[in-house]
């Protein structure tokens, strides 16, 4: 039966954005300089204000305030008339040391009997439809975004752009189940005043067509075809949107989850990932359920997967694995017979995912904007400095649950 499904994404000046890049900016500066770090951080944004809270036990000393002024800078919030801005926003922090008793939990004498960090499940999903294994719809609303953004920080073709932006896409799928077409695109970005209403609605609309699109079509040239000239444009439709980021709208860590994972598509366990260390299973079994989910796909086992993993708080053995092919299996095996052999070759137990996706180096910051998964396996260097100075340099491996190195595994496993 066709189908219409819609996904949406949010720029990084999302006030929701601002704050999950703070928190996952203060996790990467604790784990450079003390990799056993323990966070949980929250951070609110509104107008002209930035509160941290949350629970740390490091042996780092960061200046917080400094941290968030560089991200806040980075992301493009630097004129006084945003009401939000990098250099004179307050800063309050209320970081205090964690909870004693969620540290027995977490912390054994043997590493390999490290509790997790909560209870809760996480899902995992992937599906063939996209080169990387993500939600079309999702994956669309991203780019066009990235794009977005890459014009605003150009600022020739489009000079009126402010950070804030959010986009959604409507994909119709036919009988098959496969996308043929994009139904309806929403636009809708921050931009500077314009002297007169109508011609500031005109000249935006006419903008995103005929600049953002085509430039989405060029550079992603296999969503070529998605494209044509029944789609229904929705381009800023309350008409004005001048104030905007957290001066329009206050901003929470983690309250953007499912643009963070699949955009609707699968299950989302609840748990929100910025601001946490890999010790919290909300975040780091999440990856590690994405990483079953992308090779089992990716090495032919089925078309589309969601992989569920559960824990209580303070012990190693999950309480469950689940795996629902949707009816795309390829092995001739049940859906409970698959999850068996994943979790003989998969080891689910915090330590050991934390040790399989190298989770205690600073690699939280690229997360934070337009997804955590889907996103390209890459090293690169950071660079980090304390308060008293001191520089540091480090090279780490970014979105490290993206790898396909389980494919040629699974393949033995299941005799492909």
């Amino acid at each position: 039966m066709a189908y219409l499904f819609t996904s949406e994404s949010v720029s990084e000046g999302h006030p929701d954005k601002v704050a999950d890049q703070i928190s996952d900016a203060l996790i990467d500066n604790f784990l450079a300089f003390d990799p056993q770090s323990k966070v949980a951080c929250e951070t609110l944004v509104t107008t002209g204000q930035v509160v941290l809270a949350g629970e740390v036990k490091s042996k780092a000393y960061l200046d917080v305030q400094e941290i968030a002024r560089q991200v806040i800078r980075k992301i493009g919030y630097t004129k006084s008339e945003y009401m939000f801005e990098a250099e004179s926003c307050g800063i309050l922090s209320a970081i205090h040391e964690q909870s004693s008793d969620i540290n027995q939990g977490v912390e054994r004498k043997k590493k390999e009997e490290q509790g997790a960090g909560d209870q809760g499940m996480m899902f995992g999903y992937a599906t063939n439809e996209t080169n990387d294994y993500m939600p079309l719809a999702l994956d669309l609303a991203h780019k066009l975004l990235l794009e977005l953004a890459v014009l605003r920080r150009e600022n020739k073709a489009i000079k009126y752009l402010r950070p804030d932006a959010k986009s959604q896409v409507t994909l119709e799928y036919d009988d098959n189940n496969r996308p043929i077409r994009i139904d309806a695109i929403v636009v809708s970005t921050q931009h500077d005043d314009f002297a007169s209403d109508a011609a500031m609605a005109s000249k935006i609309k006419k903008d995103m067509i005929n600049i953002l699109v085509p430039r989405v079509k060029a550079k992603y040239p296999k969503y070529k075809h998605l494209f044509n000239n029944k789609i229904k444009y929705h381009i800023n439709p309350t008409g004005k949107f001048v104030i905007g980021g957290p001066h329009g709208d206050t901003g929470v860590t983690g309250r953007k989850i499912i643009v963070d994972t699949y955009g609707g598509k699968g299950a989302h366990g609840g748990g929100a990932f910025s601001g946490k260390d890999p010790s919290k299973v909300d975040r780091s079994a999440a990856y590690a359920t994405r990483h079953i989910a992308k090779n089992l796909v990716a090495a032919g086992i089925c078309k589309e997967v969601l992989v569920q993993v559960s824990y209580a708080i303070g012990v190693a053995k999950p309480t469950s694995i689940c795996v629902d092919t949707y009816g795309t299996a390829k092995v001739g095996m049940s859906d409970s017979q698959i999850g068996a052999i994943v979790e003989r070759i998969f080891d689910m137990r915090p330590y050991f995912i934390e040790q399989r996706f190298k989770l205690r180096n600073p690699i939280y910051s690229e997360t934070a904007a337009y997804g955590h998964m889907g996103r390209k396996n890459q090293w690169v260097t950071k660079t980090f400095k304390s308060p008293d100075g001191k520089v540091k340099n480090v090279k780490v491996e970014l979105f490290t649950w993206e790898k396909l190195d389980y494919v040629g595994k699974l393949k033995k496993a299941f005799s492909m």
